[in-house]
């Protein structure tokens, strides 16, 4: 089997770069480990900023989006039993955010990949990448009971953290750079209407909180919980019961509870890889980094790989650039570092920390309280919400 771009993963991130680059008439080859059934069933982020936005139009796939998204020009923090708003489109000369499922949009991709006959290959085990400095990389896998060889240009490694690709780069070739948080995130997904018309994170003594939703009908809350918490421990009751605790007043007295339609517990790390590119293989989102939800950036950052990937090749393909390759790591870097330090910060000021001591947890509550009531302050959170322009390819 030949192509020209093999892509590792069906995940967002795969199934966008595939679709940009079949409308460029780029031929690609999509394996995925897991069922379409399995890839379509996660439960993901929800808050796509307006460069994500774009690029699902540009791709061709936003039809649904602008139909059922919900535009949001600002979100609140709790504290102390207030909301404090940040007006982002104020206070970024008009930028927003839109909340629009991953589960959506992988199913906008699906769809669209399938609609043009592009090739996307499921329960595809056994993939491995080989010869990746050479001039034609090529990768091994097993579908449908027979061994395959996949001859390609270029490898796209969107398979996720725990994905084939990131490992098949030698270990001493990559540096890692990682946090691991104390706690983890408890989340609901529930077919009640959102407690408020805006997203609200909460902090509290008892925890943090957020509050999302999906749709007019459909919410996402998370709770803040040990790093070794057991999701089985946690009825509806429990979990209802406790938000309203960290919730301020007004608001507990009007969330509507229901049934759970999925229940999970997230750990929280950050996670960087450098360089993000290894000869012919390239790494894309969580295999090259994970950020913590708080900042609402790992959708996004996967977003602005695929962005940068696909204007290099576009480049290569079209003009001979070949001398642009080498430069994809470090253009995605730069905004790699300044998502993990604003959810790195996000996540600092917002949360609990069970080792820290009274002096850390003071100088947290005043870091917070400035930028909050500061209109420099709110400034800086609502830029970093709405995320950074993508960089030009030249």
């Amino acid at each position: 089997m030949k192509t020209q771009v093999a892509i590792i993963g069906a995940g967002p991130s795969g199934l966008l770069l595939g679709q940009l680059l079949h409308n460029a008439g780029i031929q690609t080859l999509v394996l995925e480990r897991q069922s379409a059934e399995y890839v379509q069933g996660r439960i993901r982020a929800g808050v796509l900023e307006q460069g994500m936005v774009d690029l699902l139009r540009e791709a061709g796939v936003s039809q649904r989006m602008d139909t059922e998204g919900l535009v949001h020009d600002g979100f609140d923090i709790a504290l102390n039993g207030r909301l404090i708003p940040i007006d982002l489109k104020t206070l970024t000369c008009g930028q927003s955010v839109m909340i629009y499922g991953q589960t959506e949009v992988t199913r906008d991709l699906m769809a669209a990949r399938a609609a043009a006959g592009a090739a996307t290959l499921y329960e595809a085990s056994n993939v491995q990448p080989h010869d990746l400095k050479g001039e034609q990389p090529w990768l091994t896998f097993e579908h449908e009971g027979q061994a395959w060889r996949l001859e390609c240009d270029y490898i796209a490694g969107c398979d996720g953290f725990h994905g084939v690709a990131r490992q098949s780069i030698p270990a001493d070739a990559l540096k890692v750079f990682e946090r691991v948080y104390p706690f983890g995130w408890l989340g609901v997904l529930a077919d009640t209407p959102p407690v408020h018309a805006e997203l609200v994170y909460a902090k509290h003594a008892r925890g943090f909180a957020l509050c999302s939703m999906r749709s007019p009908t459909r919410s996402r809350y998370y709770l803040q919980v040990p790093q070794d918490e057991v999701v089985e421990q946690w009825s509806d009751a429990r979990f209802w019961n406790e938000l309203k605790a960290r919730l301020p007043s007004a608001l507990a007295e009007q969330l509507v509870t229901g049934p759970s339609l999925e229940k999970s517990i997230a750990p929280l790390r950050s996670f960087v890889v450098e360089p993000m590119q290894y000869g012919r293989l390239f790494l894309l989102g969580d295999a090259a980094h994970i950020v913590p939800p708080t900042g609402a950036k790992g959708l996004n950052l996967a977003a602005s790989d695929v962005s940068t990937l696909f204007r290099i090749l576009l480049k290569v393909y079209r003009e001979g650039r070949l001398d642009l390759l080498e430069k994809y790591s470090a253009v995605c870097l730069r905004r790699v570092w300044k998502a993990e330090r604003f959810s790195w910060w996000m996540t600092s000021m917002l949360h609990q920390f069970p080792q820290a001591d009274a002096f850390s947890q003071r100088i947290a509550e005043s870091e917070l309280d400035y930028f909050i009531h500061s209109d420099a302050g709110r400034k800086t959170i609502a830029e970093n919400y709405v995320g950074l322009a993508y960089e030009p390819i030249e």
